[in-house]
């Protein structure tokens, strides 16, 4: 069974999550599917994204996928990992994507939802940043996209408590766009989705690349901090930096392989 529906007609691109029993987590298999259909619909030029849960969902996605999370203490999500993967892929496709959020958001699927350029919710769409609850730090991405949305004080309270904001003060804080129905959510983001084919493509390609080179006007940006780490830890797990340690005790000089 595929874990996304995707579908493109009338120039929107669909990519429905469509693994109900696990709750739409964020494996790797449902992360691949989701990065092949992004690539799909940006070939297939599809004028708009809209990602979404299946109709009634109560979950939009429970997160990353627990039972794959790294028990050896390496980064759970490092530069290379699917969900980073697919958060590129939203921030470059050319078009604007759409978060239709029916469904409560948990982990780091709120950061896809957040990398999203419209968040269109419900108000059974709230939002809730897990990670203490089971013992595992967060990415440095992840954190300042967090903070490129909303404020620190709210950010940390988020991650000290993993408790669940609602969806007003998701709407109040600017994470969430629009509240409307349930019953009318589909109808009203296929609305929204139509106003923006009537504008000019080529214009709305230049003014997303200019907002993410905007938003990533700071000394590192969050990819680069991933990037640095996943250098740090090839360095740091390979088969050089155990030959130079022994050979420092071992007062020899170390042999490399560049392994």
């Amino acid at each position: 069974m595929s874990l996304i529906i995707k579908e493109h007609k009338d120039q929107i691109g669909w990519i429905t999550l469509n693994h109900d029993s696990k709750r739409n987590a964020l494996s790797v298999d449902l992360l691949n599917e989701i990065l092949a259909a992004l690539k799909s619909l940006r070939e297939e030029k599809a004028r708009v994204v809209i990602i979404r849960a299946n109709k009634g969902a109560k979950v939009w996605s429970s997160g990353f996928y627990i039972d794959e999370l790294p028990r050896d203490g390496s980064d759970p999500l490092a530069y290379d990992n699917p969900l980073q993967k697919v958060i590129r892929a939203i921030q470059g496709i050319p078009v604007p994507v759409i978060a239709m959020a029916e469904g409560s958001i948990w982990g780091g699927a709120c950061n896809i939802a957040f990398v999203c350029d419209i968040v269109v919710g419900t108000k059974d769409t709230c939002l809730a940043i897990t990670p203490a609850r089971i013992g595992v730090p967060y990415n440095t991405s992840g954190i300042l996209q967090f903070l490129d949305i909303i404020g620190s004080h709210i950010v940390k309270e988020m991650f000290y408590t993993a408790e669940p904001i609602s969806a007003e003060k998701a709407y109040d804080l600017g994470i969430i766009n629009h509240l409307v129905a349930s019953e009318e959510i589909e109808e009203f983001t296929i609305n929204l989705a139509n106003k923006i084919i009537a504008n000019s493509p080529l214009s709305i390609q230049v003014i997303k690349e200019q907002l993410n080179i905007l938003g990533n006007a700071m000394p590192l940006s969050p990819q680069t901090f991933e990037h640095i780490d996943m250098l740090r830890r090839i360095a740091g797990t390979s088969e050089d930096f155990h030959e130079g340690i022994a050979a420092f005790y071992q007062k020899r000089k170390p042999t490399f392989k560049g392994e």
